[in-house]
């Protein structure tokens, strides 16, 4: 099969590649942590369906099975956030008072989370990701990184140091 020049092959084939790989992880990634086999098949459908729009772009990232997982990160807090929108449009309806915490405050300590997680070390990030976001327990993370159980617990310590130096830690009521 030869192209054309100037056409370029489109880059989501690359994905159909790789598919019967990522397909166990990714599906097994959000099955953890929704605990509905239904759900964690659709999310799998979105996580693959975004994945080829993100290829074609022309500043596409690299495929891998870890890019993957991240898109399936995302779709499933997708999911979460139109729950709770849902919720809360139902506890509206039934006249149900709403809940004491702002949820637009959650969203804003996520993203400050997320900013200060994105300005620590690689070495820092990959440990606090693994450990708390996705809820891998310290020996799997040690064997991800590549690490001693031992070497990767002390890991953790100083990368929750550096963490919490970083996050703005204002009280409530003061001004930002």
């Amino acid at each position: 099969m030869s192209t054309q020049p100037g056409v370029r092959p489109d880059p989501s084939l690359g994905l159909l590649a790789l598919y019967d790989e990522a397909l166990p992880h990714v599906y097994g990634y959000l099955l953890a942590r929704c605990r509905s086999a239904a759900l964690a098949e659709d999310l799998a459908a979105e996580t693959f369906l975004a994945a080829v729009g993100a290829l074609r772009k022309p500043d596409a990232p690299e495929l891998s099975i870890g890019w993957l997982i991240g898109v399936a990160r995302h779709k499933l807090a997708d999911h979460w956030r139109r729950e709770e929108r849902e919720q809360r449009g139902l506890r509206v309806l039934d006249g149900e008072p709403a809940p004491v915490e702002d949820p637009w405050d959650l969203r804003l300590d996520a993203m400050v989370a997320r900013d200060v997680l994105a300005g620590l070390g690689p070495h820092h990030r990959a440990a606090l990701t693994l450990r708390y976001l996705d809820g891998l327990p310290v020996p799997a993370v040690a064997a991800h990184l590549g690490r001693t159980v031992h070497a990767t617990e002390a890991l953790l310590v100083r990368a929750r140091t550096a963490f919490r130096r970083d996050y703005p830690h204002d009280q409530p009521g003061e001004e930002c």
